[in-house]
């Protein structure tokens, strides 16, 4: 009798298994870091096997997530309490060190400059955004945004131009990078949270939380370019990076819209109800994202171009900002 129930228990462990993986994509790899707001901590996914492979502290209340080019460090913002930076070094599975914001209060939006050893972060407390030397640890610039409730950041190719939305004061500031200063801000529907621009830089696409639309503005005179309605909370937005495809995730909607990026046309949505829908990182083919979970504490990855959930990967407490690194680590 003892025997069959051991049996039985290692069919039961191996159908478990079996069953966790048999939502694994085929072909990826590389390492999925995902930050886990409810677990104040970030997971390390083996794409390939779909095992969590390192979880790692970070401070309080992680948000938003950037990885370097060459896929070697990953940098957290601590927003919710944390006041801080988290630079994780992929390679290693380890935290390279906590830089403390405290002068910089409640960081949010975060990304790299071009030269790739700077992130630009807003921090909403103060208005302003922050250029961090993340090797260093030092804060090199600090400029004015000019407005309230500066949450998320964009930034041109060149790294000449950023941009943040202003959910306090309704609007986007324009922010000269190479004359560290504020140029000016354009009017914007009701609380712009998501926000990105492209290369060039012509136009910043935004998401507006009150009123439920996003809208493509252009910089030069600010006017509404294209717009769409029927969002509930347009999280974030993410153009892939030859431009043709915008994807915007609605979090308490539950959905991914799915648009052409140059021809201003929707091409479909994939309905993810319950789910709570909100960061976005691409891999490495630009055709297939990873779209964080945070009602699940997962991540699906969805093939853009047929508008298809193709997998799942295990994630922490309430995930949200994510990002792809093409270095396969084994623990």
């Amino acid at each position: 009798m003892m025997k069959t129930c051991h049996k039985l228990i290692a069919l039961i462990m191996l159908s478990v298994t079996i069953a966790a993986h048999a939502d694994i994509p085929d072909g990826l790899n590389g390492t999925l870091i995902v930050l886990n707001k409810g677990g104040d901590d970030a997971s390390f996914v083996d794409l390939a096997s779909g095992e969590t492979i390192a979880t790692l502290p970070t401070g309080k209340g992680p948000h938003e997530l950037v990885i370097s080019s060459d896929g070697k460090w990953a940098i957290g913002t601590d927003y919710g309490g944390g006041n801080s930076l988290t630079v994780f070094d992929v390679r290693n599975l380890s935290v390279q060190q906590t830089i403390n914001l405290d002068h910089h209060s409640r960081p949010h939006g975060i990304l790299l400059v071009p030269s790739q050893n700077e992130v630009i972060v807003t921090s909403e407390d103060n208005r302003t955004v922050a250029l961090v030397d993340f090797v260093s640890g030092e804060t090199r610039h600090i400029i004015r945004t000019g407005q309230s409730g500066s949450h998320m950041v964009a930034i041109t190719e060149d790294g000449s131009t950023a941009f943040t939305a202003n959910g306090g004061s309704d609007s986007v500031s324009v922010i000269d990078l190479r004359q560290k200063k504020f140029v000016k801000a354009l009017d914007i529907p009701s609380q712009p949270e998501a926000i990105t621009t492209n290369k060039a830089g012509d136009q910043v696409w935004v998401g507006s939380n009150n009123t439920g639309v996003v809208s493509v503005i252009s910089v030069a005179d600010g006017s509404i370019q294209a717009q769409w309605d029927e969002f509930n909370w347009p999280y974030r937005i993410l153009l892939t990076r030859d431009e043709n495809f915008a994807l915007v995730s609605d979090m308490r909607k539950g959905e991914l819209r799915i648009f052409d990026a140059r021809s201003k046309a929707e091409l479909g949505r994939v309905e993810l109800p319950n789910t709570g829908p909100q960061g976005m990182a691409l891999y490495s083919d630009d055709r297939t994202l990873f779209l964080s979970l945070s009602a699940q504490n997962k991540v699906v990855v969805i093939d853009i171009v047929s508008r298809q959930v193709v997998g799942e990967y295990p994630a922490g407490s309430s995930p949200d900002g994510i990002g792809f690194s093409d270095i396969a680590v084994k623990p």
